[in-house]
């Protein structure tokens, strides 16, 4: 099965062809903005490079969000465009599970049992989280849903031995002060994109399976004139 995956939620823009197990291609830069600029001339590289076109893809695979409420539509959209155009079926995957499956592939000393808390700054003194349990086989299980979490609840939510990941990880540390079974991995900022193709590959799709739609955690900062809120149920690409 031939995947192309890519993400746009968070501050960088990153796109990976992977084939049964292997990666073929894949590229990334940071960029808090401009992801709809960026990702088509990346998707075309990854794909040169992979020497594949669109319509040897199998199966398209995007972050669904948290994250950016402008990045998460653009790679939405991105996704079920080119499924559509190619009657190809779209995986969605959570940022929060992409980032904690990323970590759990990258963090080989922690064994099955081990918890991820995945930690992303969602600005206004929140942060998105959730947390996850590392199985044996890698394969993770979500010990609770995602959710926001404001700065001052972070001491409160996260309890037991954990590692922490995400562009959060540096306010959840400050949060918890001195605790001896807390790790940080605070250089884990984005999920791989190749990770992403894999937990895609995993997933089992319905023929008549709806595309994915955008997790929105809370209202996007934008608002309309008169200061109204976007209707996100009305918005999803």
């Amino acid at each position: 099965m031939k995947i192309l995956a890519f993400d746009t939620a968070l501050d960088a823009c990153s796109a990976a062809v992977w084939s049964d197990g292997r990666v073929l291609a894949s590229a990334s830069v940071t960029a808090a903005r401009g992801h709809a600029e960026i990702l088509f001339p990346m998707l075309g590289k990854v794909l040169a490079e992979a020497g594949l076109g669109y319509g040897d893809i199998d199966r398209f695979a995007v972050t669904t969000g948290p994250g950016s409420f402008t990045g998460v539509r653009v790679g939405l959209a991105a996704a079920r465009g080119l499924a559509l155009g190619r009657n190809r079926p779209v995986v969605g995957i959570t940022t929060l599970e992409a980032l904690a499956a990323t970590a759990a592939d990258i963090r080989t000393d922690l064994p099955a049992g081990s918890r991820l808390a995945v930690a992303i700054d969602a600005r206004r003194g929140e942060l998105y989280g959730q947390i996850f349990e590392i199985g044996s086989d890698k394969c993770l299980t979500a010990m609770s849903p995602p959710e926001v979490i404001a700065h001052a609840d972070v001491s409160g939510r996260l309890t037991g031995p954990m590692t922490i990941v995400g562009s959060g990880a540096g306010i959840v540390k400050e949060a918890l002060g001195e605790r001896p079974d807390a790790q940080f991995s605070e250089g884990l900022l984005r999920p791989e994109p190749a990770v992403i193709a894999r937990l895609a590959a995993e997933r089992e799709v319905a023929a008549d399976q709806p595309p994915p739609s955008p997790l929105y955690l809370r209202a996007p900062d934008a608002k309309l004139p008169g200061g109204v809120v976007p209707d996100l149920a009305a918005s999803r690409p």
